[in-house]
């Protein structure tokens, strides 16, 4: 699978550009995306959070040199998703395993990304290593409305004691004239097996599901995106059962979810390795309106995973697996244990 694996990015960029190439002068194109940044945390403690046994924190020196490597590195990574269809970063980008909003400021003011101007939306959530969500946004393309953070309460079944997780983050907004809603996610881990958790990643499914079912009473045109590391593939309950989410386009109902990674999963693809198995745990949702044919609005084109070969480990034990930014003997100047995920959005030109 590894070599089908390699050539999805390229194959991609390949089908895009050929099916764009004609209509580039009558349609704008814009990327949104999620990524994963493996522990983007900073080098100061945080008395209130358990941030002195992430990856940076456990170096013994050269704390401050790390930091900036992997600043750079996340940003160099993110200057690049859908750049080679699109020519711009991208527009909208939810991101998850960051400690707080300094280190999204930092990203956002790294030389490759300053000139773009993005917008940071970002709250502290009560997940005991101090991980959040956050979102990025190009303020020249799209304008925030409404922001809310949706707790997950979730309780240890033994103990009766609360489990603190990450927060649902809901940004409302208008790209360029469009009224869009994007929910960006990290789901409970599988820590302790997929079996034993996945009541966690069910009760995080239903969140979603409120929030969504919520916008839709509000309009059931509602344009609605939902990304992130849901620590699930797609064809697992939380989705199929919960989401009731869709693999074909044709199949999707009025208020109904289409997945299109579900797709790319039965093709063998993934976002994130383990033991030799593939995940595609990173998805992007997007709801009925985003899929109709009408292009006077913005609309669902294209879905992809962002794994250009510099993401890719390429020699030892993990070879083939995403070049992840630290490993057992500390920072390897690698990306994250991630590939990034993206759709293109298309809207006719007047």
């Amino acid at each position: 699978m590894k070599s089908n694996f390699k050539s999805i990015y390229l194959l991609t960029c390949i089908v895009c550009s050929s099916l764009l190439s004609a209509q580039d002068k009558a349609f704008t194109i814009h990327t949104v995306a999620f990524y994963n940044l493996e522990n983007l945390f900073d080098i100061e403690n945080n008395p209130i959070t358990f941030d002195e046994s992430s990856p940076i924190m456990e170096l013994a020196d050269n704390r401050a040199e790390v930091y900036a490597m992997k600043i750079k590195n996340m940003s160099k990574v993110i200057s690049k998703i859908g750049f080679e269809t699109t020519h711009n970063v991208p527009v909208i980008l939810g991101v998850s395993e960051v400690e707080n909003k300094n280190v999204l400021e930092d990203i956002t003011n790294d030389s490759l990304l300053v000139k773009y101007n993005y917008g940071i939306i970002h709250f502290d959530s009560p997940d005991r290593r101090g991980i959040d969500v956050g979102l990025l946004y190009q303020k020249k393309i799209f304008t925030p409305t409404a922001t809310s953070n949706y707790a997950l309460h979730l309780k240890d079944e033994i103990t009766g004691k609360p489990i603190y997780t990450r927060d649902q983050l809901v940004v409302s907004g208008l790209l360029e004239t469009d009224l869009i809603h994007i929910i960006v996610n990290h789901w409970p881990s599988r820590r302790g097996g997929e079996t034993k958790s996945n009541t966690k990643r069910i009760a995080a499914a239903k969140l979603n599901k409120h929030i969504i079912d919520s916008l839709q009473t509000i309009n059931p045109y509602a344009k609605i995106i939902s990304m992130g590391d849901f620590n699930d593939d797609p064809t697992n309950d939380s989705f199929k059962k919960v989401l009731n989410t869709k693999k074909k386009k044709r199949k999707v109902g009025l208020k109904g979810i289409y997945n299109p990674m579900e797709q790319l999963y039965s093709d063998g693809f993934g976002t994130t390795a383990y033991r030799d198995k593939w995940s595609l745990f990173d998805q992007i949702l997007v709801t009925k309106p985003l899929l109709e044919s009408d292009f006077s609005s913005y609309r669902f084109y294209k879905a992809g995973i962002f794994n250009a070969r510099f993401l890719i480990t390429k020699t030892g034990t993990y070879k083939g697996y995403p070049f992840r930014s630290f490993g057992y003997e500390g920072f390897t100047n690698g990306y994250s244990d991630h590939f990034p995920v993206y759709i293109y959005v298309i809207k006719a030109k007047d």
